[in-house]
């Protein structure tokens, strides 16, 4: 009797120890639940000593910056995008479809009236984007997307027609240009702003008419500054680099901080890569624009030179005693280094008793220079030194230099 006694107590103790160990077992997954909806009071990654002594956590951003809300880049566009223009442009190109009709053996036999070989005009449509930086309808966009146009029309957002443009100023080498329309009444604008105070991590907004598509709105951020890049034989310095999405028809279009200012315009993409756009930053546009509106391009201090380096090897097959000055391995014929006697293979090592440690160094000289400013150059011909005489010249539109 004792010993079934004895077995009841002890098969009571353990239910009662296991229905204890299931109660527990809720209150603590109960507990967990309430502690992810509520982690500001408790941290389930603290022990119980640190939970007692009430630390409290601060977030890593304690604030979003001023202007920064669910609203503010509808707000930006609402108020910038009337001021964004898309450009389209026809030009006339003439083709010759016969690949033999200048050959001299095809000619005999066929006249230059065979149908065949005939030249042909064709008309080409090219579309762009641009903004307009004064109410009296004064356009900045890329050259690229009017160069080679015959006719350019601009479409203004208010007005059912487009308007005729014409090209105040352009630069090839900077890939800018400015338009010019007239419109019956002031128009809206945007402002330029400072791109040297941008930084990387900068959100930015786009602004423009890729493949037609008007208006198109993207953000993102900025990815990096200083970019160079070369598309084709155009060689950009120092670009904004963006994640906000740039495609074709974007181009001339404005890159704008969250305070509305233009910061860069919209160049290029990386056609290999996503994520990847380039715009041309307002701090070069600014050094450049009254140039452009007041003489219709940039004039530039000309010597006519392609220089490179001084290598090793170089230093050992001229017989140089050191690295420093900059060899000429291109001299553009009738430039003014043409003309002073200049010629492939001559090492610059002073201008104008300035000493040359490298290519950059020629080029702050030149570019510091006046037109038709006497130059006097020392060079490293074959081992010895000599002096030449230079007149710099204005830069030909799209000449090396």
């Amino acid at each position: 009797m004792e010993t079934y006694k004895n077995r009841t107590v002890i098969l009571l103790v353990m239910l009662s120890f296991l229905m204890g160990v299931v109660i527990t077992g809720g209150v603590f997954y109960a507990y967990k639940g309430m502690d992810f909806i509520h982690t500001s009071e408790i941290n389930p990654f603290q022990n119980h000593e640190q939970q007692n002594k009430n630390v409290s956590l601060s977030p890593i951003v304690t604030s979003l910056p001023a202007g920064v809300g669910p609203n503010a880049v509808s707000y930006i566009v609402e108020q910038t995008g009337p001021a964004v223009v898309k450009i389209d442009t026809i030009a006339k190109v003439t083709t010759q479809f016969n690949p033999f009709f200048n050959d001299p053996f095809f000619k005999e036999f066929f006249d230059d009236n065979f149908f065949f070989g005939q030249p042909k005009t064709e008309t080409r449509t090219g579309l762009g984007s641009g903004f307009i930086f004064s109410k009296d309808g004064y356009i900045l966009t890329n050259e690229h997307v009017i160069d080679g146009a015959d006719k350019i029309k601009v479409t203004v957002q208010g007005y059912e027609k487009p308007f005729d443009a014409k090209v105040v100023g352009s630069d090839y080498d900077l890939d800018l240009a400015i338009l010019k329309i007239d419109a019956p009444k002031d128009l809206p604008y945007l402002n330029m702003g400072d791109s040297d105070k941008i930084k990387a991590g900068d959100w930015v907004v786009a602004i423009g008419n890729p493949y037609g598509l008007d208006h198109t709105v993207t953000v993102g951020v900025i990815s990096a500054k200083g970019r160079p890049i070369t598309i084709k034989d155009r060689n950009y310095e120092n670009l904004l680099q963006t994640d906000a999405s740039i495609n074709p028809g974007n181009s001339g279009g404005p890159l704008l901080n969250l305070k509305g200012e233009v910061i860069g315009i919209n160049t290029a993409i990386n056609a290999q890569a996503q994520g990847i756009g380039f715009a041309i930053p307002t701090s070069t546009v600014k050094d450049v624009l009254q140039q452009l509106l007041e003489k219709g391009k940039i004039v530039r201090p000309w010597l006519g030179v392609v220089i490179q380096e001084v290598t090793p090897d170089l230093a050992e097959y001229f017989e140089l005693d050191s690295l420093d000055g900059a060899i000429i391995s291109y001299v553009a014929p009738g430039s003014p280094a043409a003309k002073a006697g200049l010629s492939r293979g001559d090492v610059i090592l002073e201008i104008d008793k300035k000493p040359v440690k490298n290519p950059n160094d020629v080029v702050e000289i030149i570019e510091n220079s006046k037109i038709n400013q006497k130059v006097v150059i020392l060079i490293n011909r074959y081992g010895k030194t000599h002096y030449v005489t230079a007149v710099i010249k204005e830069k030909p539109e799209r000449g090396r230099n």
